[in-house]
């Protein structure tokens, strides 16, 4: 029979990613319409996966737990798996590679809120609703010039220069989206084997912002330099700028070096490949137009 997921977020840089990865493995896909009745939209659904998000971090204290309790209910009563990304906040600043064993010690407010909701899923696995967590670090999409790659890192790249947010010797983890969809799929067809609550970090692509830039040096032909983000202008913009005060915020993981274990998901998918490197980062350069313009 025809397994159908509903999905929260389908119009979403992630849902939108992991709608059409269900669609290709023979799921049913079932959107979920923003404002309706979740419990009602989940009855007869296998799986549920979470890509509710507010956009530019608004509001999260508020908005992610009231998502979280539609989301448990609809799971409770429809009795699908829920499928949710994690990220790596929780982890704050204790020096990696993070594991599924890692303990949950996050430094920032955002991550606190994370570790709440996430502690919320696991408590709800002991009354029969199942959790797959998949946890990966920013994300690269290649339908989009609308992540870090965009915004900051290659914004000026038709000007020669890449842009760093922080140490660029500092390793840090990154999730192209078309993997991470497969992998959220493939966990969602193995989840009668895994645990009522499992926590699977998405080891992706790491790589450092001097890597980066040596990399789209060599594919490119052209010399490119370093040059540091604009920290301050955030800093001044933060007493009435949402945006730029979450941002702020994070920056602390642009100087951390750190990576996610592939221990787990090896374990859980051993079939799994991730797309090498130098096809992902062809991927970036053939979305950026203004660079090609430059050319």
């Amino acid at each position: 029979m025809t397994q159908t997921a509903l999905i929260l977020g389908a119009n979403g840089k992630v849902g939108g990613h992991v709608a059409r990865a269900f669609r290709a493995a023979g799921w049913a896909i079932r959107p979920y319409q923003r404002g309706t009745d979740m419990t009602r939209a989940a009855q007869g659904c296998d799986v549920i996966f979470n890509g509710l998000n507010p956009p530019n971090y608004h509001d999260w204290a508020n908005i992610l737990p009231a998502i979280t309790t539609q989301v448990l209910d609809a799971a409770k009563a429809s009795g699908a798996s829920v499928l949710f990304p994690g990220n790596v906040y929780v982890y704050g600043t204790r020096p990696g590679p993070w594991d599924d064993t890692t303990p949950h010690v996050p430094v920032t407010r955002k991550g606190r809120i994370r570790a709440e909701v996430e502690a919320r899923y696991r408590a709800a696995a002991d009354a029969g609703v199942q959790t797959i967590l998949l946890r990966a670090g920013d994300f690269i999409d290649p339908d989009s010039d609308q992540d870090l790659m965009g915004i900051v890192f290659l914004k000026k790249l038709h000007k020669g220069i890449v842009t760093t947010m922080g140490d660029p010797d500092a390793d840090h983890a990154y999730a192209y989206l078309p993997d991470l969809a497969r992998a959220m799929v493939m966990l969602a067809d193995k989840r009668a084997a895994l645990p009522a609550f499992s926590d699977t970090p998405f080891p992706g692509q790491t790589f450092t912002i001097r890597e980066l830039t040596a990399s789209l040096s060599q594919m490119t032909g052209r010399p490119l330099s370093i040059r540091r983000f604009p920290w301050w202008a955030l800093r001044l913009g933060g007493p009435f700028w949402e945006l730029a005060r979450e941002m702020t915020e994070m920056r602390y993981l642009y100087d951390l070096p750190h990576r996610l274990s592939d221990g787990p998901l090896s374990q859980r998918l051993p079939e799994f490949r991730a797309t090498p490197l130098g096809e992902v980062l062809q991927t970036v350069l053939a979305r950026n137009t203004r660079f090609a313009t430059a050319a």
